[in-house]
């Protein structure tokens, strides 16, 4: 494909990038450092995520001028040899590292995580892990789910989209500038072009800028990962391609421009943090201070800052930048499973030597070595070619994995009955229990499937047609009843943390013969408060519906008036802000409290199950598969794990008949400490829920507590 005859040689002047700039290798040195030590010590350097956008705005300033610098020498972009040569650059060290990275989630990864991490694989191949990680991260279960071994490849599947489209764009502006004028003297096709590229770069990177400070606003954990919300970074770097070249600095604000430059990228990196709303307007301060230090760099090869960053090492890293970056997170993440214990500061540092190691290798033999081969050089169609095989190579892996995984999965089911035996799970902390270590070694390997919380068995049928919110549906029944009339009708109710218990609520609705009807929400309250958010803050969209679904709720208990209602919520981290300056402890203990009095005065007996001890709040959620011969190590303070449980805090506070809280704190915790493994059963199935077994374990103490409230409702 071509646009035209000769491209101006006006346009390439001012937009042809130089082949090589210290300053820019620079640049790459300064971002991959910045996310290799955020991701080694996120503590630390906090906003380090800002060398992503760094990246991105080289790539555009690049990659613009490589494409305008084609117009210039040939006076067409020949596509599919552009493609050719960024498959050559970049997909061969991709796929090693992908491959690898397969080798290490089966010989050293949990197999329960394979399934997440094979499909990301599989995603990352196709360069779409960006939108597979924008549609997780609207899936609440997914929240909880350990990072995986590629989840770093967002950023090369923004880059690869990017690449796909840009040269597209560029060319339909110059053509369409084009359109009528071919007997326009040549300054006059030149000038049309400059201004139809200059317009095409700038509406784009208006749009992309306006659509990520937006999307920002509303749904921030999918901005981060979207294609259009970035798109804007690549244009600056293209706008300064464009017209860099037309503005020449002195060589005094040159100087001053280069260091403000660094300076703002700095920043962002120290100031920055994961509440920061990124990318948005934030992303401006990185992604200008990148720019300012290429277009300084336009004018003046060497500049005061050029005697650190032309420095050999600051060159070599910037050298290895792309190697580096592939390896560093899947060794970051297997690690501690190959070492057998959490991360440790020499063991971080053993990652990151064998980081910059594999991405010397890697740089030398595949990537360069790649782009030398004969083979695939001398065509563009083996190129492809040979790209798709790989695509289909890990896609073949993948589908291998997953059927291992389906396998393991099917073998390992919950068994039909579960019980504590003396000094085995809670029974360890029972009163009266003489258990000569209740925290001695967990008997297990991995946690298996077995431990899901949210498994459910096949009495309960489909999604019933009420508590339905577009695709969002909530409530299912569960009928254990076996056609008796004088069934009990039983809700379980609330987010995940009401969820995490039906697996000892269903064995007691099974021996007992009760109706079950079960409504999760993830991350909503079932209170009648001004809703914020779970774990930090909502979009106002979201805590609406949200809103819409608890008031809902409380109207169908009491219209349905079931026998008993099972309420558990993580309530220590739902935020509510009615705007009257109370704690939101306190409007939230207020908003159970007028729900639950409201059912009461029905005759409805409410029993609210208070919140377990915190877990990736005060811990690693991998501490136990780390710690095995000494889960001790897991424990933490009680004040810190346990603190005060808005549902306990209602449940004493209400007045009405028919309101009880059951507290099972001691089940986790004795005096001073609360523990992640207990009688050799792990308490927690991942970041904040409970495993499935521990649960069912937990049934005699939840017996009690239903019976004695039931008995004493007559």
């Amino acid at each position: 494909m071509t646009v035209g005859e000769r491209a101006p040689e006006r346009i390439t002047e001012r937009a042809q990038a130089k082949v090589f700039r210290t300053d820019i290798q620079a640049l790459r040195a300064l971002a991959i450092g910045l996310v290799v030590l955020n991701h080694l010590w996120p503590v630390r350097l906090t906003g380090g995520y800002v060398g992503v956008d760094v990246f991105f705005v080289i790539s555009g300033f690049l990659i613009t001028g490589h494409l305008l610098g084609e117009m210039t020498r040939t006076g067409r972009v020949r596509l599919g040899a552009f493609y050719a040569r960024r498959v050559r650059r970049l997909l061969p060290a991709a796929f090693l590292v992908l491959a690898v990275s397969l080798l290490l989630l089966v010989v050293f990864i949990p197999y329960p995580r394979w399934d997440r991490n094979a499909w990301e694989i599989a995603a990352s191949a196709g360069y779409v892990e960006n939108w597979l990680l924008a549609a997780m991260s609207v899936d609440y279960s997914a929240l909880n789910d350990a990072a995986s071994l590629v989840q770093h490849y967002w950023s090369l599947s923004v880059e690869e989209q990017f690449y796909i489209v840009w040269p597209l764009l560029l060319l339909a502006a110059v053509a369409l500038a084009r359109r009528g004028v071919d007997g326009s003297a040549s300054r006059d096709r030149s000038a049309r072009a400059t201004t139809a590229l200059v317009i095409v770069v700038v509406g784009i990177g208006l749009l992309s800028f306006a659509a990520s400070v937006l999307y920002t606003i509303a749904a921030p954990s999918q901005a981060y990962f979207a294609t259009f919300t970035r798109g804007w970074e690549f244009a600056v770097g293209g706008l300064i391609a464009l017209l860099g070249s037309r503005i020449r600095l002195p060589r005094l604000s040159a100087n001053l421009l280069s260091l403000a430059g660094f300076a703002a990228i700095a920043y962002s990196a120290l100031a920055y943090d994961h509440a920061t709303s990124f990318p948005g307007y934030a992303a401006a301060i990185p992604v200008l201070g990148t720019a300012a230090v290429i277009l300084a760099g336009n004018s003046h090869a060497a500049l005061w800052h050029s005697h650190a960053t032309a420095l050999r090492p600051v060159q070599w890293v910037g050298g290895v930048s792309y190697s580096l970056y592939l390896w560093h997170w899947p060794l970051i993440v297997a690690a501690p499973f190959a070492l057998g214990s959490e991360a440790s500061t020499l063991s971080k540092v053993g990652v990151l030597v064998m980081a910059l190691v594999l991405a010397e290798l890697t740089k030398r033999f595949v990537e360069d070595g790649g782009q030398r081969w004969t083979f695939w050089r001398a065509s563009t169609r083996r190129a492809m070619l040979l790209m798709v095989a790989g695509m289909v190579v890990i896609a073949a892996l993948v589908a291998g994995v997953l059927a291992w995984h389906a396998a393991r999965t099917e073998a390992d089911r919950p068994p039909a009955e579960v019980t504590a035996a003396p000094c085995e799970g809670p029974a360890a902390l029972a009163p009266g229990a003489r258990c000569e270590d209740p925290f001695d070694v967990v008997d297990y390997t991995v946690m298996t499937q077995k431990n899901e919380y949210f498994q459910a068995p096949d009495e309960c049928g489909d999604f019933l047609p009420i508590l339905t919110y577009g695709e969002k549906r909530t409530t299912i029944e569960c009928d254990f009843s076996e056609g008796r009339s004088d069934a009990r009708r039983v809700w379980l109710i609330g987010d995940s943390h009401a969820q995490q218990w039906q697996g000892a609520v269903f064995d007691m609705a099974r021996d007992r013969g009760w109706i079950v009807t079960t409504s999760y929400y993830g991350g909503c309250p079932v209170a009648d408060i001004a809703f914020r958010g779970f774990r930090g803050g909502w979009t106002d969209a979201d805590a609406e519906l949200c809103m819409r679904w608890s008031r809902e709720l409380a109207d169908r208990v009491a219209e349905e008036q079931p026998d008993l209602v099972l309420t558990a919520m993580a309530s220590r981290l739902q935020t509510a802000d009615d705007g009257s300056g109370r704690s939101s402890f306190d409007q939230m203990t207020s908003g159970l409290v007028e729900y639950w009095t409201r059912w009461a005065d029905r005759g409805i007996r409410v029993l609210a199950l208070g919140d377990p001890p915190f877990n990736s709040e005060v811990r690693s959620p991998d501490c136990v598969l780390l710690n095995e011969d000494d889960p001790r190590e897991c424990a933490r303070p009680r004040a810190e794990a346990q603190p005060a449980d808005p549902l306990i805090a209602a449940a004493e506070t209400a007045q009405a008949e028919g309101i009880e809280a059951l507290d099972l704190s001691d089940r986790f915790c004795d005096a001073e400490l609360c523990y992640a493994a207990v009688g050799g059963i792990p308490v927690y199935y991942d970041a904040d829920h409970l495993n499935l077994e521990y649960v069912r374990m937990l049934r005699p103490e939840l017996e009690t507590a239903v019976d004695g409230l039931l008995a004493r409702a007559g």
